[in-house]
């Protein structure tokens, strides 16, 4: 899919998970604390660019470090806003960011790759339609949310395995590379 044939007017939107995509992962760990929080190079920059072919753009993200209580609800808002912030600063936007606290094992519906941040979307934002939205993420979980929403899906390879999942309709070595394409 090229970006450059998607137009805003035509109402596309952008689901992104957030660590692996727009940050760098912590292996092993959770970004608990703003000062754990690293922009991965062009993340910044390609959500900037993405305003040209979104109508809108999702952050949807499992934060299982708050269930298990290695973090708040208050350290991830604060997380949340330094990152809009420098998205903002840049000359970007977010129209929403969505995360499930819920344990991997919990089988609560909000947990990708169940549908429930798509759905929370859809229901604030009515005008979505899924045959026009794009996941983009780095796991299978987030590429399993896309096609059970019915939208197309892109993985990231940040980790530069070079195996692309059967779910994935496309992938790019990280989220830099969409904009500049």
């Amino acid at each position: 899919m090229n970006l450059k044939n998607l137009s805003i007017k035509d109402n596309w939107s952008v689901f992104i998970d957030r660590d692996g995509v727009i940050n760098r992962r912590i292996i092993g760990d959770y970004v608990k604390h703003i000062e754990d929080f690293h922009f991965i190079d062009g993340s910044i920059n390609a959500i900037v660019g993405f305003q040209k072919h979104f109508k809108h753009i999702f952050i949807v993200t499992n934060q299982q470090g708050v269930g298990k209580g290695e973090m708040t609800e208050d350290d991830l808002h604060n997380i949340h806003n330094y990152m809009l912030d420098q998205i903002t600063k840049a000359g970007g936007r977010v129209d929403a960011i969505y995360f499930c606290p819920a344990l991997k094992d919990s089988g609560d519906k909000c947990r990708k790759p169940e549908i429930g941040m798509a759905l929370q979307a859809k229901k604030e934002f009515p005008e979505i339609d899924f045959k026009k939205s794009i996941m983009i993420g780095d796991s299978l979980s987030d590429m399993a949310f896309g096609k059970n929403a019915g939208m197309q899906t892109i993985f990231i390879d940040a980790q530069d395995e070079g195996i692309k999942p059967k779910t994935a309709d496309e992938m790019y070595a990280r989220l830099g590379s969409l904009i500049t394409q």
